[in-house]
């Protein structure tokens, strides 16, 4: 028997899967990683850890599913996570973490290019992405800089690990570094214009389709890792991208909704649209001559292990019993608000120095309650993010559901109720796992094209209707919720600003 291995690095640790060709999965693992927030607003990891973390889940997996013969694997990752690498590929400082909030006054500074390939981006480059970190690097960290050998994202250098080739995603190329695929492909004038002449010297060397053979494993991974097999290594790219691979395929108005540390909308479309509240439309990201649109929550899943474990002190294995409290609770009935910018705001109103709150509390204010509004205040950011969408003429007539938030049935359903629509929620497997799974079926010529690998491998779902007599309440919530973030946006760009900068009242 062959088999496929699927790799999914994320914020917090690697997962692997091994399955059988028909998907069916045989054999798990999983190994974490440390994140380091040296100040705030930055978020930083060692790379080294997550060969390690991949090492130790794949050996997992494959022992649990009896070491079967490998056909083709893939690997998706966070995107915008950036590593600094020199030319052995060794680390030469910590990687920043996708969350990692450092490079405001450079995204600022991309918004002021005016380079027609911004237009695939909503006009700026987001503080996350790979650009505008490189630039924090260039002006920050320069002997650094100088000296790095490549600067990339976390998929290209486990592709690296995994094979000897530096060959990026072109999702990752089209999404975070402006590579147009459509006219002059990487855009060595917009890097100039932003004082990085050389990035395109130190990205990889190749950029490959999503789905595309790269190489077969090397032999130094194969191992540490224990694989054998034919084993090819195929194109992942971003986690939350790839899940409309694993809900049977992208098609119009299907939005796939991936919520757990944050929150990513993805979907398709056929003719391009270019409001200012989405990142994209991005050409050929994921399926040639299609346009994939992007929004986001940069907090939302953590929003709510903020509120449970670190404000209100209540260990993992007591939060089912808090959520339980807090559902109990009528809606809005509580008299509290939460902001979910905790890390700032992606989309649509994408500002990296809006900040959380909670409003409204007094001394009789409840832990139960502030979790209950944590939970609503998240669910607002949700719909805001799909208004944006739907306002900007992008269609929304599916949504998806998937990750962390499955396991909170309080989030759930305050989502489905918040947004007074039904959700489809995804049932059984990691929907990134799956979807590098359809992705090594296909590009290792286990299954046909990647639509027909991905329509073979979908997942069942069940639908989450919203309860219509919480309209009312939610529908305050929402205006509230609108109304507090305008209100708040001063206040929490002066608290944002570097010390000694804080202009005076």
């Amino acid at each position: 028997m062959t088999a496929l291995l699927a790799i999914d690095l994320g914020t917090e640790s690697a997962r692997v899967c091994v399955y059988a060709a028909d998907g069916t999965p045989l054999g798990r693992g999983e190994s974490g990683y440390p994140t380091v927030y040296p100040r705030p607003g930055w978020a930083e990891q060692d790379p080294e850890d997550w060969w390690r973390a991949v090492v130790a889940a794949t050996g997992a997996a494959l022992a649990e599913a009896g070491s079967p013969a490998v056909a083709g694997l893939a690997v998706a990752t966070t995107a915008s996570t950036v590593a600094v690498l020199d030319a052995e590929g060794r680390p030469l400082r910590p990687a920043l973490l996708w969350m990692d909030a450092r490079a405001s006054a450079e995204s600022a500074a991309t918004a002021a290019a005016g380079h027609p390939v911004l237009a695939y981006a909503g006009g700026a480059d987001a503080v996350e992405w790979l650009v505008p970190k490189a630039m924090w690097l260039a002006r920050n960290e320069p002997e650094t800089y100088a000296a790095a050998h490549r600067i990339t994202e976390a998929v290209d250098y486990l592709v690296w690990r995994l094979t000897g080739v530096w060959a990026g995603s072109r999702m990752n190329a089209v999404c975070k570094w402006n590579h147009d695929p459509l006219g002059a492909g990487l855009p060595e004038d917009l890097y100039a214009t932003l004082g990085i002449p050389d990035l395109c010297d130190k990205l990889p060397e190749c950029i490959v389709p999503v789905g595309d053979p790269v190489a077969p494993l090397g032999a130094a991974a194969r191992r540490e890792l224990g694989v054998r097999g034919a084993a090819v290594v195929c194109t992942g790219g971003i986690d939350a991208h790839l899940s409309l691979l694993a809900v049977g395929g992208a098609r119009t108005g299907l939005v796939s909704m991936v919520s757990g540390t944050s929150t990513a909308f993805i979907t398709e479309i056929d003719t391009p649209v270019f409001p200012p509240t989405v990142w994209g439309p991005y050409p050929d990201a994921l399926n040639a001559g299609r346009w994939l649109i992007e929004g986001g929550q940069v907090s939302s899943g953590s929003v709510l292990t903020w509120a449970g474990e670190t404000l209100l002190g209540r260990p993992r294995a007591e939060l089912p019993h808090l959520i339980d409290e807090a559902a109990a609770l009528p809606p809005g009935s509580h008299g509290l608000l939460v902001l979910d910018y905790f890390m700032g705001n992606r989309t649509p109103l994408r500002d990296p120095r809006l900040r959380g709150a909670v409003l409204g509390l007094t001394l009789a204010s409840r832990p139960v309650e502030i979790y209950r509004a944590a939970v609503e205040g998240v669910a607002y950011g949700t719909r805001q993010v799909l208004e944006s969408f739907v306002g900007g003429g992008v269609p929304v007539e599916e949504v998806y559901v998937s990750g962390g938030i499955r396991h909170n049935p309080l989030w759930l359903r305050t989502t489905a109720d918040v947004l007074g629509r039904p959700l489809r929620l995804v049932e059984g497997d990691n929907l990134t796992l799956r979807a590098c799974a359809v992705i090594a079926a296909s590009g290792s010529g286990q299954a046909g094209s990647l639509a027909q690998a991905a329509a073979d491998f979908a997942l069942p779902t069940r639908t989450v209707e919203p309860d219509p007599t919480h309209r009312d309440a939610y529908q305050q919530g929402y205006a509230d919720y609108r109304a507090a973030t305008d209100a708040t946006r001063e206040i929490a760009h002066r608290l944002t600003a570097p010390p000694g900068s804080r202009a005076p009242v």
